[in-house]
């Protein structure tokens, strides 16, 4: 069931997002109502509130300050799987792909498509701010404090020195287009090894 939350979030968001300059009435109705159903379930314990990984890059953006598309990616990418590792569950239901520049999330990607920076205030008018909880935040912050400091680059290396990102490409060739799938359960068990 708490799939159904994330994924009512999701809808309502592809129709903020794709409807945003000719329909904001009809924006407004969706997200209202996506919101009041989450409330109701959370509240009645059928599901827990999960948030999307919009949730969590505009969190990390608001904590970094300006911060390159690839990094904010990577951080992404991160926070994900140390969540996966510590709380024995996702932090979003969003999944990454194993791009030649490693992790990315397509959803996210099309949001920042043609930016190499980011700045705070990004995605302030797709997300309420609220969605994270309390633990997911310190998560958050945990990975920040490790990976914050280090450039883009340094990043995508280091995923392309892990399992999940090395074996979800297989024998692809540096720079090949891919759009395969990390699976969640290969981020768990590679960064819970370590």
């Amino acid at each position: 069931m708490w799939r159904l939350c994330g994924v009512i979030h999701y809808v309502s968001f592809r129709c903020k997002h794709f409807f945003s300059n000719q329909f904001n009435a009809l924006n407004s109705i969706l997200t209202h109502y996506a919101r009041f159903i989450c409330e109701k379930l959370v509240d009645r314990g059928e599901v827990t509130n999960m948030a999307s990984i919009f949730d969590v890059a505009r969190y990390i953006v608001d904590k970094q300050g300006r911060v390159t598309t690839m990094k904010l990616q990577k951080l992404c990418y991160y926070s994900q799987a140390w969540t996966l590792v510590w709380d024995e569950e996702p932090l979003f239901n969003e999944d990454f792909q194993a791009w030649a520049n490693g992790p990315v999330n397509a959803d996210l990607f099309k949001l920042h498509k043609g930016q190499f920076v980011v700045e705070e205030g990004f995605l302030h008018d797709q997300t309420s701010g609220d969605a994270l909880t309390e633990e997911q935040m310190q998560n958050i912050d945990e990975v920040l404090d490790y990976y914050g400091d280090k450039n883009p680059h340094w990043l995508s290396e280091l995923t392309h020195l892990e399992r999940p990102w090395k074996d979800t490409r297989g024998d692809r060739p540096p720079g090949e287009h891919s759009r395969k799938i990390i699976s969640k359960k290969s981020m768990q068990d590679y960064y819970g090894s370590l």
